[in-house]
C-alpha cells in the first residue's frame, strides 16, 4: 500500500537551525543535532537539510557537519547547499547522506545530475526548484537562492531535470515559505502531472490538511515542511 512521505526540510545556516519567511528574515531556531533527535523519536519518514548560504560563500554543506548527521540519523537524510561536483557528492554520500541536493548548479551544469545519477545510481540525485510567481500570476523558476530570476518556466525546467536523470523533485514556493498558509497546490500539481518521477510539495505547510491534499489532490509522492 502506498503511504506518502512525511519529510521534516531543515534549514541550516553557520551550522544552526533558522526559519525563513519567503526566503527572508531568518530566526535562529536551534542545533540541528537536537532537532535529529527529536525526529527520530517521531519516526520522521526522512530529513531534508539545506545551507542556504553554502552556495553564496562559494563552499559546499559542512563535511563535518554531514557525517556527524549520519551518526545521529536513524532515519535516510539529503544534503543540499553549494554541491558543485562528483567528488562533493561522493564524499557526502559516504558520510551518511542518501541523497544529495542540486539546485542553482543545475543551471550552468546540468551534466552534474546526469553524472551524478550514473554513477552513484538515480535514487540519491534530487533536485530542488525554487519558484516565485510575478504580479500577473506568472510563475517563474528562481536561482541563487532566491535572489535571481532564471527566466524559465517551473514545468519545463522539470521536464528537463527529468531528462538529466533526475530521481526525485522538491518543488519549492518562495512566496509560501515560512508563512504556514498551505503549499502553492497548483505549482505543486503542474508539476507532479508533467513528470513520472516523485515530486515533493516545499512551502507554506501549517496543517494536517495541507500534507493531505498535496498528495491526494496535487499528486506529490512526499510532503516536506520546516515551520
Amino acid at each position: 500500500m502506498f503511504r506518502p512521505r512525511l519529510m521534516p526540510c531543515l534549514l541550516l545556516k553557520d551550522n544552526g537551525l533558522v526559519k525563513s519567511v519567503k526566503f527572508k528574515n531568518h530566526r535562529y531556531i536551534g542545533d540541528p543535532l537536537n532537532a535529529v533527535k527529536i525526529f527520530n523519536e517521531k519516526k520522521a519518514d526522512e530529513l531534508v537539510f539545506l545551507d542556504i548560504t553554502a552556495g553564496e560563500e562559494k563552499r559546499h554543506i559542512d563535511f563535518e557537519l554531514a557525517a556527524e548527521l549520519g551518526e545521529e540519523c536513524l532515519m535516510p537524510f539529503a544534503v543540499g547547499g553549494g554541491i558543485k561536483d562528483l567528488p562533493t557528492i561522493k564524499t557526502l554520500l559516504k558520510l551518511g547522506a542518501e541523497k544529495v541536493v542540486l539546485n542553482s548548479v543545475l543551471f550552468d551544469n546540468l551534466e552534474l545530475l546526469t553524472e551524478a545519477s550514473g554513477q552513484f545510481g538515480v535514487q540519491s540525485a534530487v533536485a530542488c526548484i525554487d519558484v516565485k510567481k510575478s504580479l500577473l500570476g506568472k510563475y517563474s523558476v528562481y536561482k541563487d537562492g532566491g535572489k535571481t530570476n532564471a527566466g524559465l518556466n517551473p514545468v519545463e525546467w522539470a521536464k528537463k531535470i527529468e531528462a538529466a536523470g533526475a530521481g526525485e523533485i522538491i518543488i519549492q514556493s518562495i512566496d509560501q515559505d515560512g508563512v504556514m498558509k498551505g503549499y502553492d497546490f497548483p505549482l505543486v500539481q503542474s508539476v507532479a502531472e508533467a513528470v513520472n518521477i516523485p515530486v515533493v510539495a516545499l512551502g507554506g505547510a501549517g496543517t494536517y490538511e495541507d500534507f493531505r491534499r498535496a498528495v491526494k489532490e496535487s499528486g506529490a509522492s512526499a510532503a516536506a515542511a520546516g515551520s
